[in-house]
């Protein structure tokens, strides 16, 4: 394995047991331990559990940037049904890990966003990226008459992410997608005027 290579085995390891129990409960030991990765590795490329944190984050968002930039920027589609494939692809995230999982960016932010200044800004850096790239597809939508000229897009992108992330801690305490069909429903009808 080449250090690249192992660096990102070590990030995409962690992130997969963080996603399970969390940050504060996942030890350094045991993300090495399931990477099979001596513990010298570890410190070879991170100052600390922060900064491996801090990674974890950066490769988790530049990927999803990169899912979100596929699926929102798709000109075959029209904006609605690009936010409709953008739902579509949660709720098949959300029932494929069993409702045990969620949003990573999601979790630690309810998790770390009180505790650790230096997360909680770099959180909301990821989240204000996201914002931005469905503030753009709603622009989009108005510009070719999908959606009321009236409505605000920086609102609309705002609330979007604020309750399509609490509609995925819903579904994953009730364990069923229904908080999460119940919003992409009320968005379109309510947010866009659309069915």
């Amino acid at each position: 394995m080449t250090s690249t290579d192992t660096r990102s085995h070590i990030i995409q390891t962690g992130a997969d047991l963080i996603g399970q129990k969390g940050f504060g409960a996942t030890g350094i030991n045991g993300v090495l331990t399931t990477a099979g990765v001596p513990k010298g590795s570890f410190y070879h490329y991170f100052s600390s559990k922060n900064d491996f944190g801090l990674a974890v984050i950066d490769t988790f968002a530049e990927e999803y940037d990169a899912k979100l930039d596929r699926i929102l920027n798709d000109a075959s589609r029209s904006c609605l049904d690009r936010l409709r494939a953008y739902f579509d692809s949660g709720l098949e995230t959300m029932t494929s890990c069993e409702f045990t999982r969620g949003c990573l960016i999601g979790n630690l932010g309810q998790e770390l966003a009180g505790q650790n200044e230096v997360f909680r800004k770099r959180l909301d850096t990821v989240f204000q990226g996201w914002e931005k790239r469905f503030e753009r597809c709603i622009e989009e939508a108005q510009r070719v008459g999908d959606v009321d000229s009236s409505i605000s897009p920086a609102d609309v992108a705002s609330f979007l992410l604020s309750g399509w992330e609490g509609a995925i801690l819903r579904a994953k305490v009730l364990k069923s997608t229904e908080p999460m069909e119940r919003f992409v429903r009320v968005f379109f009808r309510q947010c866009l005027g659309t069915d």
